[in-house]
């Protein structure tokens, strides 16, 4: 049993550190997009919008990484998990008011529109990350070898 829970938690934290980095990429590479892609979810002040723009892409790849080395996993899902119920009432929020704008998820240059199947995307996510909260893999990680 505890070899199944050892890899459904290596697998999940693969998946979602693999996510954060590929979602982290684009954005750092196309800061002005994605800060315009932010101000058209029309929930920031215009002056956040830029901070915001630079800062969650580098939050982003910070996390992706710690999941995939296998980095204080549990604080590393902890934000990974803030950050993706962030994202989905964003999102949510966008839909009820029935706005139609660019995701702003990963590809920045890419034309998916926000939509229900997004919001899904990031709520299974989320288990994803609150299941490595509490079931935090200890095998298969940098943290092991640096306890020793």
């Amino acid at each position: 049993m505890e070899r199944a829970r050892e890899g459904i938690g290596l697998l999940l934290r693969l998946v979602l550190g693999m996510v954060f980095l590929v979602a982290a990429a684009d954005k750092l590479g196309n800061p002005e997009l994605f800060a315009r892609n932010i101000a058209n979810y029309r929930l920031v002040p215009l002056e956040l919008v830029n901070v915001l723009a630079i800062v969650l892409p580098w939050l982003e790849l910070m996390v992706g990484l710690m999941l995939l080395a296998g980095l204080r996993v549990q604080a590393a899902a902890m934000v990974a998990a803030g950050l993706l119920v962030v994202f989905t009432v964003a999102l949510v929020s966008a839909l009820v008011r029935g706005l139609d704008i660019h995701c702003g998820c990963f590809s920045q240059t890419a034309t998916e529109r926000i939509g229900w199947e997004r919001v899904l995307h990031d709520i299974a996510l989320l288990v994803a990350a609150l299941v490595l909260v509490v079931w935090t893999p200890q095998r298969w990680g940098v943290e092991q070898y640096i306890r020793r």
